[in-house]
């Protein structure tokens, strides 16, 4: 069994550690090239199907495994982002190793390990992945929680060779941020979505938007998002907001269409 504190005097010299990844989607695909970036020795990778397996490992010169049963039982570290749930029943048919076991959810406890590994966190990247999609780790924040202060402090400085921006945070508080990253990010990517809906029906293109959503998303980078809000849902302009409906001819639009003015206004304060 790896000692955990011998894990952290080990990384805090030679800054690398041996990790195994269970899982080979978008975020496990960005943080491993990551860890093979800064040094970290990708042992192996784990998927359900062996062609994810095989070209997450093949990217960052690990083993592809399709099988956890075949797990190697003496990495430092232990990644499981796999979907949030599956990843119960994966942490029961992992095998005893030693090293710690993390997880890469939001929303999730990190105690789903309890029961069956004691050195166990969370290593939490706030962040939206596409596989295709390049993106610098170092600006993304990280945030960590583990079952003892050695793993804590593992995870703190594992992470810390990644990103530029690691806090501790607790599972509770995670909970609720990862809550409003779905609204940061899903739902206003979904509005993208019907936004794209409308202008392909009408033969126009996308692309004239980038440069509100840009200017939209950089606003508040300087001002609270309730200052940068603009449009006629602030003022509750009846009058336009009529004739935005007529044109949806789409019921469910229609109704997001009034759920979002309605709380626009009303968090607008009347201005």
């Amino acid at each position: 069994m790896i000692n955990v504190k011998e894990v952290g005097a080990k990384k805090e010299k030679e800054e690398a550690m041996r990790i195994v990844f269970i899982g080979a989607g978008n975020l496990a695909t960005h943080l491993a090239e990551a860890c093979k970036t800064v040094g970290h020795e990708i042992l192996q990778v784990y998927s359900r199907t062996m062609e994810n397996a095989a070209t997450l490992a093949a990217k960052t010169g690990a083993d592809a495994i399709n099988d956890l049963s075949q797990v190697n039982p003496a990495a430092h570290l232990y990644l499981f982002s796999v979907k949030d749930d599956a990843l119960a029943a994966v942490i029961k048919q992992m095998p005893q190793t030693g090293g710690v076991w993390a997880h890469t959810a939001g929303s999730l406890p990190m105690h789903l390990f309890a029961a069956l590994h004691a050195e166990h966190g969370v290593l939490y990247p706030l962040q939206t992945f596409s596989k295709h999609r390049k993106i610098d780790f170092d600006t993304i924040p990280v945030f960590v929680e583990g079952s003892s202060d050695a793993t804590t402090r593992l995870l703190e400085e594992f992470a810390c060779t990644l990103s530029s921006n690691v806090q501790r945070l607790s599972g509770e508080k995670r909970r609720f941020l990862h809550l409003a990253a779905v609204y940061a990010c899903n739902f206003v990517n979904h509005m993208y979505t019907l936004a794209a809906e409308i202008t392909h029906k009408e033969e126009i293109s996308f692309d004239l938007l980038l440069p509100l959503i840009v200017e939209t998303a950089a606003k508040v980078t300087t001002m609270t998002p309730s200052a940068a809000q603009t449009g006629p849902a602030v003022r509750y302009d009846e009058g336009v907001m009529a004739k935005h409906l007529a044109l949806l001819n789409d019921a469910e639009m229609e109704e997001i269409y009034k759920l979002l003015s309605k709380s626009i206004h009303k968090h607008a304060g009347g201005r």
